[in-house]
């Protein structure tokens, strides 16, 4: 690895420690919001979403595909960004709900950040120009769908969304998350090269790996009226998983291994 790539990576590095840090200063300021009397808290900061980012960020680093930065950099601008428009309106509200502000306050400072750093890399070439597979491309058009169903659905209140009972305020701030989520898919379908779909492919790998085991265990409580939502929530980990570990680490023309000279197959 050459200087410029270590630099690379040691900055990349410090942004995602940075950015899982902040996943634990929203964990707290969020508490007010994240925890019901009636209903079980579910925290913002869980190991998956702490995850999520970190695993594209370093993998930036690693390679030096910093265009892939735009994709992510919409991500949460997207998620903070909405987190921080419902969290501030909850606050007015309600002023004595101080760490709600707080929490707004907090989501609305990485929302200029990701603002920032999309400016900055919008412009910025993919090295690795293969065209995204087939497969992958579709299974993103799906997730894309899955998402903003889901999204929006939870983002509207609408009740037996998530597989755990959610409260009001914790359906919209999921909701964020995942219509978050639908537009980094759908930067990958829109700039199709594999040098955009690694880190989308890598923060889902993750997010699955953390939240498979969870999930799983789940079946076993959950209530009789959110089990088919366990079960397509459980199927899309699994799916998304593999797709994952094969593009990544199994198919020749588009695992970490191979070369980039290497033609993509449209093959799934």
């Amino acid at each position: 690895m050459n200087r410029k790539s270590v630099a690379f990576f040691v900055f990349w590095a410090g942004c995602a420690l940075i950015v899982a840090a902040g996943f634990g200063l929203l964990s707290a300021a969020a508490a007010d919001m994240l925890s019901t009397e009636n209903e079980q808290p579910l925290p913002l900061a869980t190991p998956a979403f702490r995850i999520y980012l970190p695993a594209p960020v370093l993998w930036i680093g690693l390679s030096g595909e910093l265009a892939a930065i735009t994709g992510g950099a919409l991500n949460f601008l997207a998620t903070y960004g909405g987190m921080a428009i419902y969290a501030a309106g909850v606050y007015l509200s309600d002023t004595s709900r101080g760490p709600v502000l707080l929490f707004a306050v907090v989501c609305a400072f990485f929302a200029a950040v990701c603002l920032t750093l999309l400016l900055w890399a919008r412009r910025l070439v993919f090295h690795d120009n293969r065209p995204t597979p087939r497969a992958v491309r579709i299974s993103f058009a799906v997730f894309i769908v899955v998402l903003l169903l889901a999204g929006g659905s939870l983002v509207l209140k609408r009740s037996n969304i998530f597989p755990w009972p959610l409260g009001p305020e914790q359906s919209v701030l999921y909701g964020w998350i995942f219509l978050g989520a639908a537009l980094y898919f759908t930067y990958g379908v829109v700039k199709p090269v594999w040098g955009n779909a690694v880190g989308q492919l890598l923060g889902f790998l993750a997010y699955d790996l953390v939240l498979i085991i969870p999930f799983l265990r789940h079946f076993a409580t959950v209530k009789p009226e959110l089990r088919i939502n366990l079960t397509v929530y459980t199927a899309v980990l699994i799916y998304s998983g593999l797709l994952a570990i094969w593009f990544l680490f199994v198919n020749r023309s588009t695992r970490f291994t191979s070369g980039k000279s290497e033609a993509v197959s449209d093959a799934p």
